[in-house]
């Protein structure tokens, strides 16, 4: 239970959760991808992001690394990030590894819609200790992930469209 056979027959988590969430911007996509691949703008929009530690240095590439601070009902917890897949202004992808083994995948998808842009944004976590990890982060987290990726997006709306 909770893992299943990769390719090779190895045993990888299974997904414990999954966001999706988008929303219209009133901006074109090479200004929303510039706000929202800026480590230095984090703050500004998401909404569960407490600190930055290390960031590689320069503009955004496929390798890069970031360190980050987030926050779930009040619990602080550090997420390594990789930017695995880099696309301005299009696509990008984050791998990260957080406490006790737990990983996420998050992806944002930009496309233009009329004089703006659609924000596509995916967020899927593997949590650790299969059946039992995933019971505790729902018990845990219910549906705060989902209306804090909302919250998130409204935000960065909100800054694309006064700039």
């Amino acid at each position: 239970m909770g893992v299943s056979r990769g390719a090779r027959g190895a045993l990888t988590p299974m997904p414990m959760s999954e966001v999706r969430e988008s929303i219209e911007i009133a901006a074109p996509p090479d200004a929303v991808w510039a706000l929202a691949l800026d480590p230095a703008r984090l703050a500004d929009w998401v909404t569960i992001h407490r600190s930055l530690g290390d960031v590689d240095p320069g503009p955004p590439r496929a390798g890069m690394r970031m360190d980050q601070t987030l926050t779930l009902r009040g619990a602080p917890f550090r997420v390594r990030w990789t930017l695995v897949v880099c696309e301005p202004p299009d696509r990008a992808e984050w791998h990260g590894l957080g406490p006790a083994g737990s990983r996420a995948q998050t992806s944002y998808e930009l496309e233009p819609a009329g004089n703006g842009t659609r924000f596509s944004y995916i967020n899927v976590f593997y949590t650790p200790l299969g059946l039992i990890g995933r019971m505790a982060q729902r018990a845990v987290a219910g549906h705060l992930p989902q209306n804090e990726a909302r919250a998130s997006l409204a935000r960065l709306k909100a800054l694309c469209e006064t700039h």
